[in-house]
C-alpha cells in the first residue's frame, strides 16, 4: 500500500523533532533533573525516531510505538514538571497527529 501524503508530512516533522530533540538529552537542564534522566530521555528520543521510521514504511508497529511513546514523554514531562509552553504546543500536535494516523490505521500493514 502507497503511504499517504499526511503520513509522510507526520514523518518528516517527527523527523525533524528528533533532530531538534536529540542534542536536549546532553543539555544541563536534563542533567539536573537527575543521574538516570539524560538515558530515560534518550530511550524516550530513540522510540520517537523508531516509530517514524515504522510509519515512514507504513507499519501498524510504528503506530503502536508512536502512542507509547507519545504517552511515556507526557508522562516524563508530568513528572519532572516541565510544563512549559513547548510542552503543550507538543502535545496538541501529537494528539492532532494521532487521530490522523488513526484513520490510516486498518490500511497499515501488520507485518514486520
Amino acid at each position: 500500500m502507497k503511504r499517504p501524503k499526511i503520513v509522510t508530512l507526520i514523518c518528516v516533522i517527527g523527523y525533524l523533532s528528533v533532530l531538534f530533540t536529540f542534542p536536549q538529552v546532553f543539555s544541563p537542564s536534563v542533567k539536573k533533573l537527575g543521574l538516570m534522566m539524560p538515558a530515560l530521555y534518550g530511550i524516550l528520543v530513540a522510540a520517537h525516531f523508531i516509530s517514524c521510521v515504522g510509519l515512514w514504511y507504513f507499519k501498524k508497529w510504528g503506530m503502536q510505538l508512536y502512542l507509547i511513546a507519545f504517552f511515556a514523554k507526557t508522562l516524563f514531562y508530568l513528572t519532572t514538571n516541565q510544563l512549559g509552553a513547548m510542552f503543550y504546543f507538543n502535545t496538541f500536535l501529537s494528539v492532532i497527529f494521532i487521530l490522523l494516523l488513526i484513520r490510516h490505521y486498518t490500511k497499515m500493514s501488520p507485518n514486520l
